[in-house]
């Protein structure tokens, strides 16, 4: 028999791991998929997590009645880190007379030499990729990886769509619908199970019109996906962006901002940043200063960001609904790390304001030529 096996965190699992389930079944003329969430992902920490039971009813939902496809619960039963290359032997032991393949994305094959012990996986299996989105990366990690393990892998031809985990889990955190990202059980047993949710973000709605709203989960949608590469906890980037506007339409005069005193100096559109970290502390109960700093500078930036703080005003400027001049350019720096892309964004923005004629906070100044030097 042919065999793959298909490994992965499923959290949770959504529609285009159920695409590459079928492709892969397709192309490769395979008798059985195995699919396998993971007890304890190696290289996902910081990352909210469903607990295991919970991902194995999904996988299972999504899987069933697809002829051909099982899923494993041997991770989750082993506890501890899951590692692959001890799964793969398992699966070795259990069917050596088949044919097996594992399947991985590009994203996955780019860090494979990073995995523990990759030659032993390799010993076991045959590695079937495909592209999540970009054909021409996945050709470049195919080469790398030949280069390096001058093993042989099979290119099952799909190219992904933009669905990602890290989406589904923003917007069910913050009381979004997840419909067309997940297969419909999934989507029902999440919002039945409350699976993801951080109740206490759900009142920020209230405070915001609709279209700031969708720009707020826009945000946290960006914040989150690229968290982890900025070391930071998942559930602060977006709580942070949650809150980032959370005051933007309040008066001075409310009730929520009855203590606030507004600092002196400061230009109006800038002004929410200051009375959103207030509410967020007084009236969300935000208590983490590292949370509320990032709500508190996400317009102006300063000297000495965070990388929480970065990442949130990065993401308020280049989340996937803005559109002005230039913008594509400067999300393709956020690949290049947050310093080198916040400066291409403060650049901008001061260049903005001063074509316009605006005032210049000084701190958006003085953020830009701290970080500029930092980079020299």
């Amino acid at each position: 028999m042919k065999i793959a096996l298909y490994g992965g965190a499923f959290n949770p699992v959504h529609s285009e791991h159920l695409n590459i389930v079928l492709a892969a079944k397709e192309k490769l003329g395979l008798d059985k998929i195995i699919v396998i969430p993971t007890n304890i992902s190696p290289h996902k920490k910081g990352v909210m997590s469903a607990r295991g039971k919970d991902r194995l009813t999904m996988c299972r939902l999504a899987f069933d009645g697809i002829e051909g496809v099982e899923v494993s619960d041997v991770e989750l039963k082993r506890g501890g880190v899951s590692y692959s290359y001890v799964t793969c032997r398992h699966f070795k032991k259990l069917y050596a007379e088949d044919e097996l393949y594992f399947i991985v994305g590009a994203d996955m094959l780019k860090t494979f030499a990073l995995w523990k012990e990759p030659e032993e996986i390799l010993k076991c299996v045959t590695l079937a990729v495909c592209a999540r989105e970009d054909e021409s990366e996945l050709t470049a990690e195919i080469k790398k990886f030949q280069k390096r393990f001058k093993k042989d892998l099979v290119n099952f031809g799909y190219v992904g769509k933009p669905v990602s985990s890290t989406r589904v889990r923003t917007l069910a955190a913050l009381g979004e619908d997840t419909a067309g990202l997940v297969p419909k059980g999934v989507r029902l047993f999440i919002r039945k199970r409350h699976l993801y949710e951080l109740t206490e973000l759900l009142g920020v709605k209230k405070y915001l019109p609709e279209e700031r709203w969708q720009h707020t989960v826009r945000v946290a949608v960006l914040a989150a996906e690229y968290s982890r590469a900025a070391g930071v906890y998942e559930i602060d980037a977006i709580t942070a962006a949650a809150l980032h506007d959370c005051a933007k339409y309040l008066p001075l005069d409310s009730a929520e901002l009855k203590k606030f005193v507004p600092p002196k100096g400061v230009p109006e559109p800038v002004m929410h940043q200051y009375s959103g970290a207030f509410v967020a502390e007084h009236t969300f109960g935000v208590k983490d200063e590292g949370i509320l700093n990032a709500i508190r500078y996400h317009t102006s930036g300063r000297e000495n960001m965070s990388n929480l703080e970065k990442l949130i005003l990065l993401a308020d400027f280049l989340e996937e609904g803005r559109d002005f001049e230039g913008v594509d350019g400067l999300r393709a720096k956020l690949k290049d790390g947050l310093d080198s892309c916040l400066v291409a964004v403060l650049e901008h923005q001061l260049n903005y304001l001063k074509s316009k004629g605006a005032t210049v906070y000084p701190l958006t100044e003085r953020a830009y030529k701290y970080i500029k030097e930092s980079l020299i």
